[in-house]
């Protein structure tokens, strides 16, 4: 009961009785616009009835009765059942909460979390699995679609690939192009400035190699190139010695039948490393970190005046804070062009191809310094910034003094189950990689470790070590999950939950991609409160189908500054 206000009836109390007090429980319909609350409680030392005049009367608009109906209605949808005959979608402990594969969720309708209360406590021990809907990776898939419709596109040589490079392909049972590069390599042998943003996975390595290699090829006869055989024709940066090593590797199969020469500087060694390799002639296909080619341009080692080929690959990585400065200083020794026409010609400019699966903000305001953004073709796939619809990804929250227990489990499983595959474990800092090592070494597990403070001595051969089947599990920072080669991986564990939206696309990356093994799976362990915020988005856009939040997938061009402004 709600007591009315002393003073707002006291000029109505007083006609009819000294020292009342009015309280007003019951509901009596007065008009149409209103409801009116009131009674009248009679003090013990008056027992007559109360006549209409010393009624109190409260008025209730009609919006607050309105949306008390909403909220009582809203509530009533929540037992909405968003499960149907077939395959589950979402698969969880409360099966209340599960989402057949052919649920829409519409517009306005908001989802019922699996993982809404797992800030709590008594959460530890829940878990959901996000199902894989197809077999194989969307960019393949589609790829196949396309070549029963559209037959003359569905080949490297309909591609106008020279044949030296197609039987290299065939030779590496790589028969048919990917989406992604039906549609970048006709448009990097055109000469256009390129930014592909493409899911991990989807062949984007190969997608500038061949036609930058087609087009070395081309060039090599004429006497232009005979002039400046000296010099770097080509230079692909990466973020990590590793995946410049996994490139250069790709980049020699294709070069082996011309006798183009590629090498490959990366960070963690002396000057005099980096002095050697271009103390001989100088390669045609430079693969080389940022920090060890800024340090050959300030020795004037190289030469990039005759670049004709500037390729950033990882782009979410290289455009980082961390990598921006060298990579600015990079793009200014650099001649870049802003029209296809000034990359053939004598005298010509460097060609520009961005590459990544994810795009930071600042990309648009480091390469508007060195060339016009209108001339830079935008690819995109489909499935940019998607969770991966042929991959299994389960979601467990579990105590952190359990994380070892649980992953000990899965790879045991992994090994009768799935008869020996190989496994990614994932952590977030290099102590843990190496006290998680001496855990899994007590228990028996063979293991290599791959972590950033390693000296770079120890570093090199771990990861081919790894691709190569000597050793089936790898404990490793973030260094592993950009761009790296891991089709032989059958399991990713995210021993802890990744940072970012971005993180975990590339953990998750490893698996599952074009040419891998089937039946892939991501299992995360989540055991903070931060971490469940970054599982909410997540489940939600699996349950909604739609991209991760936050992500960006192209160029904005770069806001005005002051001067600019006034002018």
């Amino acid at each position: 009961m709600q007591s009315v206000n002393p003073g707002y009836l006291a000029l109505v109390a007083s006609k009819a009785l000294d020292s009342i007090r009015v309280y007003c429980p019951t509901l009596v319909k007065v008009s149409a616009h209103c409801r009116v609350f009131c009674s009248v409680r009679q003090s013990r030392f008056c027992q007559t009835a109360a006549t209409p005049e010393e009624i109190a009367v409260i008025r209730v608009p009609r919006y607050l009765e309105k949306r008390i109906e909403n909220v009582k209605q809203t509530q009533g949808k929540n037992n909405i059942r968003t499960t149907k005959a077939g395959k589950l979608l979402i698969q969880c402990k409360n099966s209340d909460r599960n989402q057949s594969a052919g649920y829409v969720f519409g517009k306005f309708e908001e989802p019922i979390l699996c993982s809404k209360g797992w800030k709590h406590n008594k959460s530890f021990g829940d878990y959901f699995i996000i199902n894989n809907t197809k077999t194989v990776a969307p960019c393949v898939a589609e790829n196949q679609k396309e070549d029963r419709e559209q037959k003359p596109s569905g080949t490297f040589s309909n591609l106008r690939i020279c044949k030296e490079l197609v039987e290299v392909l065939n030779s590496m049972n790589i028969t048919h192009p990917t989406t992604v590069q039906l549609q970048t390599i006709p448009k990097v042998i055109k000469g256009h400035n390129i930014l592909c943003a493409a899911e991990t996975g989807s062949g984007k390595t190969l997608s500038y190699l061949l036609p930058i290699v087609h087009r070395l090829q081309a060039n090599r006869e004429s006497q232009v190139y005979s002039e400046n055989a000296h010099k770097i024709q080509t230079a692909v940066l990466v973020p990590s010695r590793e995946l410049a090593e996994q490139v250069a590797a790709v980049s020699r199969a294709l070069c082996a039948p011309f006798g183009l020469l590629t090498r490959t500087v990366g960070g963690g060694r002396g000057v005099g490393h980096i002095k050697q390799v271009f103390k001989n002639n100088h390669p045609d296909v430079l693969v080389a970190t940022p920090g060890a080619l800024v340090k050959a341009l300030r020795r004037r080692y190289l030469d990039l005046s005759e670049l004709r080929f500037l390729v950033v690959d990882e782009a979410d990585t290289m455009f980082d804070p961390s990598f921006s400065d060298l990579l600015e200083s990079i793009l200014h020794h650099t001649d870049i062009a802003s029209h296809p026409k000034e990359t053939q010609c004598l005298g010509h400019k460097a060609q520009l191809l961005v590459v990544g699966a994810t795009f930071p903000g600042g990309v648009g305001e480091v390469l508007s310094q060195v060339t016009d953004l209108g001339s830079i073709v935008v690819i995109k796939s489909k499935m940019l910034h998607f969770l991966m619809p042929h991959v299994k990804q389960t979601f467990l929250k579990v105590k952190g003094a359990d994380k070892i227990l649980e992953l000990h489990q899965a790879l045991k499983l992994l090994q009768h189950e799935n008869r020996g595959g190989a496994a990614l474990v994932f952590c977030n800092k290099s102590a843990t990689v190496n006290w998680l090592g001496y855990l899994l070494d007590e228990m028996g597990v063979r293991f290599l470790r791959l972590q950033g403070q390693m000296p770079a001595a120890v570093r090199a051969g771990i990861f081919q070590s790894f691709q190569k089947g000597s050793v089936d599990v790898l404990i490793c920072t973030d260094i592993a999950s950009r761009g790296l080669d891991t089709s032989r991986v059958h399991l990713v564990v995210n021993y802890d939950f990744p940072e970012s939206h971005t993180d975990y696309i590339h953990r998750a990356g490893r698996v599952g991609r074009a040419g891998g093994v089937e039946g892939a799976e991501v299992l995360s362990f989540v055991t903070h409160p931060w971490d469940v915020e970054l599982v909410q988005k997540i489940e939600t856009a699996a349950r909604r189908r739609s991209s991760l939040p936050g992500m960006e997938s192209g160029i904005r061009e770069p806001k005005p500054t002051d001067a600019m402004a006034e002018e």
